[in-house]
């Protein structure tokens, strides 16, 4: 077989294909059967470990945001508070006077504050804070949430032995007597024990209706300053206010001095030209004084003199203002009185010292009139400088007294302020 001849069957694999025909692929379909491998099976899946942390992370995040807001919340919280009461202490610590500072820590620290019922508890067991109170014209109304105690046993049963604030729940079995009875119970309080050299004289209280506000839990380093300030502060007023009181009052007969009568004239008569009202001024002269203190000494003048002033005292209005004057005369300042007003507190003055004698000393007594100068400085009267009215208005009551006292003593005689 010759070298050129054409293979006349397959050769690897390879069908014979035409001429021009080499380059393709072939047409004829590959039977060969394919085996599809099983698919694996799926393996169980186990938690990534790294995931479950990145959730607890993430939530323990959370938490301690949440706790930070609320350390934040309540660090403000704690800041505006001190604020208040830093600015409440500082205002205290500015009161010139008795009433003054009752009027910061009754009725303005409340609305400062916050606080929803305020009330003091004061032990005065030798009636001087209601005396001082009475000397400057405070009337028991005007600070209704002050209680003074005779007896510091209440003061004992509200604090024990504990000296520092309680603060807790309102219970009304212990705690009732602190505020006055309203439409919205108090729900929690504030008790504070003011302390002086080692004893109680008084208890600030504070109340809210919220029963959260006064947790028994709460630290109280905040309340126990203001406890502090409060204490020093109320003695230091009491004690101011009784010096003053000694400097303005007549040692025999415990009336006003001359001294309070001049300062209060003239601010009373701007009041009355204010509210447009009426004011009037008695002066009050014991008639034959002399003869008393040649019968029976100065003793039993000076007996009868203090009894006298209290017959008088007794007999005018809570607002009037009682002074001695000099010597055996009495002066009277009348508020809100018009003439026919203040002749009728005259005369009842003059009646109840002549109706009945007075004790002298050893068992004895003694009867005595008075002769009273009335003059009213009316609302529509003449207008000028306080002092000067005060003047001219003492001038005329003391005209009146001379005019009694020539018309025969024991009687009224009013002048017309012209």
């Amino acid at each position: 077989m010759g070298s050129d001849s054409t293979p006349s069957g397959p050769v690897d694999g390879w069908a014979a294909r035409p001429a021009g025909a080499l380059n393709r692929p072939s047409k004829t379909p590959d039977r060969t059967v394919k085996r599809r491998l099983p698919e694996p099976a799926e393996r169980p899946t186990r938690p990534n470990r790294c995931a479950i942390a990145d959730r607890d992370l993430a939530s323990e995040n959370r938490a301690l945001r949440l706790h930070l807001g609320q350390l934040l919340g309540e660090a403000e919280r704690n800041q505006q508070t001190l604020r208040r009461l830093q600015s409440l202490e500082i205002d205290i610590l500015g009161c010139e006077s008795l009433p003054a500072l009752l009027e910061l820590l009754m009725h303005e620290s409340r609305p400062r504050c916050g606080w929803d019922r305020v009330s003091l508890f004061v032990h005065d067991p030798d009636y001087d804070i209601r005396r001082l109170l009475d000397h400057v014209g405070c009337a028991p109304e005007t600070f209704p949430d002050l209680v003074l105690l005779d007896n510091p046993e209440r003061l004992g049963a509200l604090h024990g032995r504990r000296r520092t604030p309680t603060l807790g729940r309102f219970l009304p079995g212990r705690h009732a007597d602190l505020f006055r009875l309203t439409a919205e119970p108090v729900a929690s309080v504030a008790l504070l024990p003011l302390e002086r050299g080692g004893r109680l004289i008084g208890s600030y209280h504070l109340g809210s209706l919220s029963p959260d506000r006064f947790p028994r839990d709460a630290a109280d380093d905040f309340l126990r300053h203001l406890a502090a300030i409060v204490a020093v502060c109320l003695e230091m007023a009491v004690s101011r206010a009784q010096l003053q009181y000694l400097g303005l009052t007549d040692a025999l007969t415990g009336v006003n001095n001359r001294r309070f009568f001049d300062q209060r004239l003239p601010e009373e008569i701007a009041r009355s030209q204010r509210a447009g009202t009426a004011v009037s001024c008695l002066f009050i002269d014991v008639d034959h004084f002399k003869r008393l203190n040649d019968r029976h000494g100065h003793q039993a003048g000076d007996l009868a003199l203090r009894a006298l002033a209290e017959r008088v005292r007794a007999s005018l209005r809570q607002a009037d203002v009682l002074a001695r004057y000099g010597g055996e005369e009495l002066a009277a300042l009348l508020p809100q009185a018009e003439q026919d007003q203040a002749v009728e507190i005259a005369e009842r003055v003059r009646e109840r010292i002549a109706g009945s004698p007075l004790a002298i000393g050893d068992g004895l007594t003694t009867s005595l009139t008075v002769s009273i100068g009335v003059a009213t400085l009316a609302p529509d009267g003449p207008s000028a400088d306080p002092s000067a009215l005060g003047e001219r208005l003492v001038q005329a009551a003391d005209r009146g007294v001379y005019q009694a006292k020539a018309a025969g003593r024991n009687r009224v005689v009013a002048i017309a302020l012209g």
